[in-house]
């Protein structure tokens, strides 16, 4: 006859696996404060220096001038100073978020969020490609799920569908599979423009769904640059006038935003309780480039910095290493040859987290994502 400790023992082995798949409240830090963190994906624009721990990977910035105006000094910011994944997080009251590659992040430093972007990466694997060895946005995720998801839970004591709820998603990617992958007609990219849109909409499309399934619920969705008004792109097609930007780059671009915009309103519809905010980059930058008086800009053509050329080996992008840098870098569009200043940079976070304009943000801003 089984004695009554037996039995209590079997019982509790039956219920043993559902007890360790219970969501317990998570033991954040800070409860004072909506959003506890952020998870960052896509390329340069985004990536606070994740290549820099990629030896073959050579869409790197980790030396002068970039980050001149950084208190670290060059981290692997693809601008002067501040990106604007920093100046977002400061109207979240949030410090820098570090990034995947780093080996010190883990543990507690992964509690604000942790930036999984690498720059010359792009939504298509192959993509990156052209930039050596890269993280792209697939390989992001998974990086998210298999390494830092279960550290995430250790720390919080909850499982991850209750902790990523608290979290903002930042993802800015698709402009480098453009430029590094539709425009440079490689053998691999047999599409038509309306072709490759899909492509592209259909992989993010995935990504964001793999995201939610995770327990992502608030979204920040960057659209892409306008990358025809860059001074690399100038460099190649130039054009007339410096308010004038190349049409047979801008065009393409501006299609896959308004394809974009209307993905993100149908995976609202799809996800339940998700929530989407469509940042009109592109937009913003086109109307600084207008009117870049209001904006206390002086020169909307040029970068900032000395530039690596064609003709130097390079590719009119990536600043030189050790080269100069203008002195009035907040009267710049651009840094380089493709990256913004902090001074655009400011203008962005500013208008993602406050702009009422539907053409600058949609449906709603940054500000009332986190309220509502």
């Amino acid at each position: 006859m089984m004695s009554p400790k037996a039995k209590t023992l079997i019982i509790l082995s039956l219920f043993l696996p559902f007890l360790s798949l219970c969501n317990c409240q998570c033991k954040f830090n800070d409860q004072s404060t909506k959003i506890k963190g952020m998870f960052i994906f896509g390329s340069s624009l985004v990536d606070n220096g994740n290549n820099n721990f990629i030896e073959k990977c050579k869409a790197k910035a980790n030396y002068l001038p970039y980050g001149v105006d950084y208190v670290k000094g060059p981290t692997g910011r693809f601008t002067n100073g501040k990106n604007v994944i920093d100046l977002l997080g400061e109207h979240v009251k949030l410090g820098p978020i570090p990034t995947f590659k780093d080996p010190t992040t883990k543990g507690n430093a992964i509690l604000q969020g942790v930036d999984f972007a690498s720059g010359g990466s792009g939504i298509l694997d192959e993509t990156g490609v052209v930039s050596g060895e890269v993280m792209g946005m697939n390989e992001q995720i998974r990086n998210l799920e298999s390494v830092t998801i279960p550290d995430l839970e250790k720390q919080l004591g909850c499982k991850s569908n209750e902790a990523l709820s608290n979290y903002l998603f930042i993802v800015g990617t698709g402009g480098n599979d453009f430029s590094l992958n539709y425009f440079l007609k490689f053998p691999f990219n047999n599409s038509t423009l309306p072709g490759f849109i899909s492509k592209l909409i259909t992989g993010l499309s995935q990504q964001l769904q793999k995201l939610y399934d995770l327990g992502g619920r608030k979204f920040v969705v960057m659209s892409l640059y306008p990358n025809g008004c860059s001074p690399m792109v100038r460099a190649r097609l130039p054009i007339p006038t410096p308010h004038d930007c190349v049409q047979t780059i801008n065009v393409p671009l501006g299609l896959y935003n308004t394809n974009l915009r209307s993905l993100l309103d149908y995976m609202m519809q799809k996800m339940p309780d998700s929530k989407f905010v469509y940042v009109d980059v592109f937009n913003i930058i086109r109307n600084i480039i207008r009117t870049p008086s209001q904006f206390g800009i002086d020169n909307v053509r040029d970068p900032c910095c000395e530039v690596l050329t064609i003709k130097e080996g390079g590719n009119s992008t990536l600043c030189k290493n050790g080269g100069q840098a203008c002195s009035n870098r907040n009267k710049f569009v651009w840094f380089d040859g493709l990256h913004p200043t902090e001074a655009v940079n400011v203008v962005l976070a500013n208008k993602a987290f406050n702009s009422e304009l539907n053409s600058e943000v949609y449906p709603t801003n940054v500000k009332k994502l986190i309220e509502g």
